[in-house]
């Protein structure tokens, strides 16, 4: 008897331990989302548009409504984005502009090599000209 309950106690034990392995699914895996990358919106819809960028609220009166936390802290982001970009693309004019530099430097370079060579001197011989009038 002890025996069949310590056997009813591990087959209980390993099917509570089963029957909870294999329960981890996430509800992401169950949406299907490809459909709002093929109508070209983003992945979250909370991540922009006229219910999150736009106030929670308008006066009647006209008065300017406040800046909400998030709208505050996406358009910081935004503006830091703006200035890493301004920063790249500057970075990236320099480059092309020294680029340019050091290609008229090694043009320079071979002008200057070449007008230090020797040249001849003289008047060519006529008589080597094959060329007769």
């Amino acid at each position: 008897m002890r025996n069949l309950l310590c056997g009813a106690m591990l087959c209980s034990i390993r099917l509570a331990y089963t029957s909870t392995r294999n329960v981890f699914t996430t509800s992401r895996l169950l949406i299907d989302q490809r459909w709002r990358e093929r109508a070209g919106l983003p992945k979250n819809p909370n991540s922009y548009g006229p219910l999150t960028d736009g106030p929670d609220y308008t006066y009647l009166d006209g008065r300017p409504t406040p800046i909400g936390t998030r709208l505050k802290s996406r358009l910081l982001k935004q503006r830091e984005l703006a200035e890493k970009i301004i920063q790249y693309s500057k970075e990236v004019d320099f480059a092309v502009e020294r680029h340019e530099q050091i290609l008229a430097e090694k043009e320079n370079s071979k002008k200057r090599i070449l007008a230090g060579k020797l040249k001849p001197k003289g008047m060519p011989i006529k008589g080597n000209n094959p060329q007769k009038k």
